[in-house]
């Protein structure tokens, strides 16, 4: 205050004249520019615009909602991909293929030997009538036998025709096929077989698998039927075969008789070879393509029925006959190598080349496929 009693004018305090949303002083004579209050944030309980986040959330739910729906199907998709197979190696006959004795030793690389059982175990009189395989024989013999090498090299099938005539342990000289044949020798079978193919080629027999008719049929229709291309029309009534020229769609029965004909063709089993191995590399292509895994029914079709068909050696893993598939695909559409072994055929008998076919065997059983040339792989050497 002053000596007189009234106010200090040079301690008074004035009051800003602009407060919030006022506008501020501007240059005289010109309007001071508007300040517009903060926007209306929508608080609980008032009144305004309702923000971003609210008005997102439902959308945001349905799409969550689909999101989990596919995480959830697709975690029993892979599930199901998986308890299939766990469920059909479960099924599978397995038998002790390892022969005792004298053996290869350990040779680079994996080989198979795959065996075509004449079986007819689970077919009975009407189903034989229909796949024309006659009457149950007595013990198994076998049409096919094929030895797949798979290494660093092209994978390599190669088909050893059956009435080759060879040295079986303890047997003399014989056809190859009989030494799985427990009517011919008494200790025939898986054993003795694996011991005559190891005894004259040198190659090491690694994992061991069977299938007999009726289980190739099912395997086949199970894939929904397999292409092959003769090249001749085929008329056997002995097969159950009658056939046009050219590429078509096949069932499990005329797929059978396809691989199993021969009195039409003047090589006959050499001829029927060539047939077995374009059937297996069909039902190996059918086997592995996207397809199969996209259709349930498909892919469990084809599990059921290999399980229920296979034979397979006691130490063969599921990786192992995944490899056998997979490979089985490849070798006979131009990812690897198929071949006969090579012979000295006359229309009286079969020899095996006594210089080309050892040389096979050896660069076989030394992991050397990429060594194989033409000359090898072929049946005349021409």
């Amino acid at each position: 205050m002053a000596a007189g009693g009234g106010p200090d004018e040079t301690h008074t305090q004035l009051i800003p004249q602009h407060q919030w949303g006022s506008p501020p002083p501007g240059p005289p004579g010109r309007l001071p520019p508007m300040v517009l209050p903060p926007p209306n944030r929508g608080l609980p309980g008032r009144g305004g615009p309702v923000s971003g986040a609210s008005a997102a959330g439902p959308p945001r739910k349905r799409r969550n909602w689909w999101l989990r729906g596919l995480l959830l199907l697709l975690l029993l998709w892979l599930v199901f991909l998986v308890a299939v197979p766990v469920w059909g190696w479960s099924k599978i006959n397995k038998v002790d293929a390892s022969p005792d004795g004298q053996r290869p030793g350990d040779q680079p690389g994996t080989t198979y030997l795959i065996v075509g059982s004449d079986s007819r175990t689970g077919l009975d009189a009407q189903q034989r009538s229909a796949l024309s395989t006659g009457g149950s024989a007595g013990g198994s013999r076998t049409d096919t036998i094929m030895l797949l090498h798979i290494g660093d090299g092209q994978p390599l099938l190669m088909s050893i025709p059956r009435d080759s005539p060879v040295d079986i342990p303890g047997h003399g000289t014989g056809k190859i096929n009989a030494a799985f044949n427990s009517s011919a020798y008494s200790d025939g079978g898986p054993k003795l077989l694996v011991q005559t193919v190891e005894q004259n080629t040198g190659i090491r027999v690694d994992d061991y698998v069977e299938i007999g008719f009726g289980g190739f049929v099912n395997i086949v229709d199970g894939l929904g039927g397999i292409t092959i291309c003769p090249k001749t029309a085929i008329k056997d009534p002995k097969a159950g075969l009658d056939i046009a020229k050219g590429c078509q769609q096949v069932d499990g029965a005329t797929a059978l008789g396809f691989a199993r004909t021969r009195h039409t063709f003047a090589l006959q089993d050499l001829a029927r070879v060539q047939n077995q191995r374009a059937v297996i590399g069909a039902i190996g292509h059918q086997a592995v393509s996207p397809w199969t895994v996209l259709n349930p029914w498909r892919y469990l079709r084809l599990v059921s029925a290999a399980a229920d068909s296979l034979t397979i050696g006691d130490d063969v893993g599921p990786i192992a006959l995944a490899k056998l598939g997979w490979n089985l695909a490849h070798v006979t559409g131009g990812g690897g190598l198929s071949c006969t072994v090579p012979n000295t055929t006359t229309s009286t008998s079969l020899q095996w080349d006594p210089t080309r076919a050892p040389k096979l065997f050896s660069l076989i059983a030394q992991d050397r496929t990429g060594d194989v040339g033409k000359r090898l792989c072929s049946t005349t050497g021409q």
